[in-house]
């Protein structure tokens, strides 16, 4: 597949899953107000981010691999399954895509009579953070740690599911449902990133505060993907076929 269209599906693809994603946090999520049951709630938001993903993969996944996400293009690297070549311009097509999202977001959600973004709210415009910044007050080592781990679980999800010996159409599926999960465990924590791209695109819109934090949802997920990537890459390795080549095998 020519290079533009890969980028151009990432870029698609990161677009999608800030703009679904996000905008279920910043639309829909409280919708009404406090308990009324037309807001979607952590549940909604953790299906909606689960979805964009599955969507996008079945729809994108064909033409560029459906990464939509530094740390997984980073673990995919580490696992043996991407050059190293493409990295730079991935990250990029990504990072773009997220930015624009949030910003159609901040359009709509503009569109409201009295909307406007608290810098010093926790999780502002769906933004990331630990500490003050975070939904429940976790400090910035639980939020490293949480991050990487439940990142590097994720790359073993999705190389597990997209090996060649993984039952055949089902990747999207297991794919998505991971970053649900990933998603009910971790939005109380850090707002859950595990996703470079999508949290620098609302730091953008969301103030300083935010952006101030960005290193830790680049520098967290990155090294749980390389950890992921590592690992599956490992686990995943083919043995040598033991009847056929026996010293090999031993």
């Amino acid at each position: 597949m020519h290079m533009i269209k890969r980028l151009a599906a990432e870029l698609l693809g990161t677009f999608w899953l800030v703009l679904g994603g996000c905008g279920s946090a910043v639309l829909a999520a409280n919708f009404g107000g406090e308990g009324n049951p037309l807001g979607i709630g952590l549940l909604g938001v953790s299906l909606a981010f689960g979805l964009t993903v599955l969507t996008g993969a079945y729809a994108l996944g064909h033409i560029s691999g459906g990464h939509f996400n530094p740390a997984v293009s980073f673990g995919l690297w580490a696992g043996g399954r991407f050059p190293i070549r493409d990295l730079a311009p991935y990250v990029v097509a990504q990072v773009v895509g997220g930015a624009l999202a949030a910003f159609v977001l901040l359009q709509i959600a503009g569109g409201q009579p009295g909307f406007a973004i608290d810098p010093a709210a926790p999780g502002t415009f769906a933004s990331n953070g630990y500490g003050a910044m975070s939904p429940g007050g976790y400090g910035v080592a639980a939020a490293f740690l949480c991050e990487v781990v439940l990142t590097a679980m994720f790359l073993v999800v999705i190389m597990g599911a997209t090996h060649h010996r993984a039952p055949v159409g089902f990747a999207p599926l297991a794919i998505g449902l991971a970053l649900t999960l990933i998603h009910l465990i971790s939005i109380p924590v850090t707002n859950t990133s595990v996703n470079p791209a999508r949290s620098t695109a609302v730091a953008l819109f969301a103030g300083p505060q935010a952006i101030s934090q960005l290193w830790l949802f680049w520098l967290a997920p990155i090294v749980g993907g390389l950890l992921g990537g590592v690992t599956y890459g490992w686990l995943g390795r083919d043995r040598p076929d033991i009847v056929g080549n026996p010293r090999e095998a031993a």
